[in-house]
């Protein structure tokens, strides 16, 4: 996975390899013998506020759009234990990390506002008249009511 120093998320943007860091742990779940004794969680640590491989309009946009995924440092988190190996584990971190990149610089389809079909009107307007009649079933029959109601049946 890595070809030269540098992660290429674009062919404009390539991220140094000294600007990710990553930090390994003891992995939790199945292991066998290795469970206890060899650290397959990685954690790929990025940090888009201080980076200085980004243009400010980039890291302006990462911020953006990664807001839920940053830390309030700026610091984007990749935790990885998916594999029993600790060079897997990386290799899908950077994976994970060069998509999560790739979806936060593409910019937002822009909504061309449409008329609504004269179907979804009819449709809608159905939907309203049968809750409005589940609503005044709903209402108790008042002496006026009652009495109208009587006197339509009888006649």
């Amino acid at each position: 996975m890595r070809i030269g120093s540098y992660i290429e998320i674009t062919q404009a943007l390539k991220i140094p390899f000294f600007e990710v860091k990553f930090q390994t742990s003891r992995s939790s779940g199945p292991g066998g013998q290795n469970v206890n004794k060899v650290e397959t969680r990685v954690e790929l640590i990025f940090n888009i506020a201080h980076s200085k491989s980004l243009s400010e309009s980039i890291r302006q946009l990462l911020l953006m759009n990664l807001s839920t995924y940053l830390k309030s440092s700026g610091t984007l988190r990749i935790v990885v234990q998916d594999s029993r190996s600790q060079w897997k584990n990386k290799q899908i971190a950077i994976d994970k990390f060069k998509n999560l990149m790739r979806l936060a610089l593409k910019n937002p389809q822009k909504r061309i506002t449409t008329q609504p079909t004269v179907t979804s009107n009819e449709k809608r307007l159905k939907y309203k008249q049968g809750r409005s009649k589940i609503k005044i079933m709903r209402k108790p029959i008042s002496v006026e009511q009652q009495y109208d109601e009587d006197k339509q049946i009888h006649s």
